[in-house]
């Protein structure tokens, strides 16, 4: 087996989703439209994103075997991600997400239950083989004292670390001394700079402070708005690809999956951030979340336009 390029240190759930007409207020039922259930969790997300488009990437997680686990590490598998650093304990049971995507505007609530994503231990962080990487990826899904001795070690090692602050956890803040690059919607940007102290801010403002706190680079996701990349040279933005949103989950997934391929491979900047852009535009424009994730050819020819 190839020596994978990118590892990504993430969660892996079952995906149970219902699309309703919109979202559903405080205490009102509504009648959905159709329902579906598939892989995810924003580790195996990101993991398949990359595989698709070409990265030669390993996911490491912790997926209990009850409740067909092991079915999950399969598909993972027939995906093209490497999953020799995936823990299987036959006495846990995975993650599990419940989505509901409104109709109106594509926008979701999501609510998760750990399942074995938080049980993932130092033990096996330590085990991680680092040889031959250029890039490790986290998120927050998992502990994040296993997400920091990660990134520990990946420095000590000489590989580049991203962290996508997602979902936003008190605590996160004191791992960016360890990120190259942070990866943030504007709300995660907004509770994080809070959490630092700092007020309310523009998308270039919020960017500017993040980096002074560790990272090299930041980037923050804005949506129909595009992105906000602030680094040594300065702040750029990338406006978004015009689209029809169909579905919105795992579009930031997406977006990390691109982009450290792009990176991984060499791009520069700007065409790392042009090709993250339409492989994320692809996948909103398209129901689901795995299976809305784009070929490489697809973002080839998109970018073309």
């Amino acid at each position: 087996m190839t020596v994978p390029e990118i590892l990504v240190l993430g969660s892996v759930n079952r995906d149970l989703i219902v699309h309703a007409p919109r979202l559903p207020l405080p205490g009102e039922t509504l009648r959905g439209q159709r329902f579906g259930s598939c892989l995810g969790g924003k580790g195996a997300n990101q993991a398949v994103a990359a595989a698709r488009l070409g990265a030669r990437v390993a996911l490491a997680a912790r997926v209990g075997l009850l409740e067909n686990g092991a079915a999950m590490v399969e598909q993972l598998k027939g995906e093209g991600v490497d999953t020799r650093a995936v823990a299987q304990p036959a006495d846990e049971v995975p993650g599990v997400a419940l989505i509901v995507v409104g109709a109106e505007d594509a926008e979701n609530q999501i609510v998760t239950v750990a399942g074995s994503n938080g049980t993932l231990p130092l033990e096996q962080v330590e085990a991680l083989e680092l040889t031959g990487l250029r890039w490790l990826v986290a998120q927050q899904e998992l502990p994040l004292q296993s997400v920091a001795r990660a990134f520990e070690r990946a420095h000590a090692a000489g590989v580049k670390t991203i962290l996508n602050a997602a979902p936003f956890r008190p605590g996160c803040e004191a791992l960016l001394p360890l990120v190259d690059l942070l990866v943030v919607n504007e709300l995660e940007a907004q509770a994080l700079i809070t959490t630092l102290g700092g007020g309310t801010a523009e998308p270039e403002a919020l960017a500017r402070a993040l980096r002074a706190k560790g990272p090299a680079a930041v980037l923050v996701s804005l949506g129909a708005e595009g992105l906000c990349w602030v680094d040594a040279e300065g702040t750029r933005r990338v406006p978004a690809r015009k689209v029809k949103a169909v579905d919105t989950v795992g579009a930031g997934d997406t977006l990390v999956g691109a982009l450290v391929t792009a990176l991984a491979e060499g791009q520069l900047v700007a065409d790392a951030l042009a090709f993250a852009q339409a492989a994320a535009a692809i996948a909103v424009s398209r129901p689901g979340v795995q299976d809305a994730m784009p070929r490489r050819a697809e973002v080839q020819e998109s970018l073309k336009n």
